[in-house]
């Protein structure tokens, strides 16, 4: 692959994801609590995690090693960020998981073609097709105020998903399969703060790195969540009442 057809690469995957965002608000993606036996064969949620997210973490590790970019700052420093992203997300999280939800396998593996793609791409606005001389300064560069920026806004991001996620994991007490409306940290202000948190972690990532690889990662991150964000704030309405979910947003705080 050259620069050009690079380029061409992120073309693509910006206008399909403007194809997944139109159509997850027509239709859900079939994965927790929207999952129904419509979507065909499904397998036990934990490993359809690990076998989704790490195919990414693989792929960056290999073609970082293969790109020859090595330890220099501040391209590894982007390189572990993304990494420890995708260590908690394919490794650990899964495990934190609790109950016997499944995964249909249909979700898994688009999934599984998204991370294998977004590997290549990340790893190509990295390594291999990053604009001579914006990475030359070094750790100077992580100084910028721009690069500070995204710094605070990739940890807070993850600190707010992370956080998210364990509040979700603690609504039930063993045995229990009721649903509940979470309701501590920004669920006070959102339905879907995880998606939040995701949301800024990766927008602060693409700010730190100037790279235009890592803003079509926000815009597929943002066509793919802002969309079953309104789902599950529509299903929580139903579910719990207006009353319940109150003047909290689906997404963005405030906002929408």
């Amino acid at each position: 692959m050259n620069q050009e057809t690079f380029q061409i690469f992120l073309w693509v995957m910006s206008a399909v994801a403007l194809v997944v965002f139109i159509a997850l608000y027509f239709v859900k993606a079939g994965y927790g609590m929207f999952r129904t036996a419509s979507w065909g064969i499904s397998i036990n949620n934990k490993l359809a995690w690990v076998l989704m997210e790490a195919p990414v973490f693989i792929v960056m590790f290999g073609l970082w090693g293969k790109s020859g970019a090595g330890f220099a700052v501040p391209v590894y420093f982007f390189f572990l960020l993304f990494q420890l992203h995708y260590l908690q997300r394919a490794f650990i999280f899964p495990f934190l998981l609790k109950g016997k939800s499944r995964m249909p396998v249909a979700i898994m593996a688009m999934g599984i073609v998204f991370n294998l793609l977004n590997g290549m791409m990340q790893a190509g606005g990295l390594f291999y097709f990053a604009p001579e001389g914006l990475y030359a300064d070094g750790w100077a560069y992580l100084l910028k105020p721009h690069a500070l920026l995204g710094i605070i806004l990739f940890f807070a991001g993850m600190f707010v998903n992370l956080h998210s996620d364990y509040v979700i994991r603690h609504l039930r007490r063993p045995g229990d399969t009721k649903h509940y409306l979470p309701g501590k940290g920004l669920y006070r202000y959102v339905t879907s703060a995880n998606y939040f948190g995701e949301l800024v972690e990766w927008t602060g990532f693409a700010i730190l790195t100037a790279s235009p690889a890592a803003w079509v990662f926000v815009w597929w991150t943002f066509a793919n969540l802002v969309p079953r964000a309104d789902a599950i704030h529509r299903r929580y309405r139903e579910e719990f009442g207006d009353e319940a979910v109150g003047k909290r947003k689906r997404i963005i705080p405030f906002l929408y």
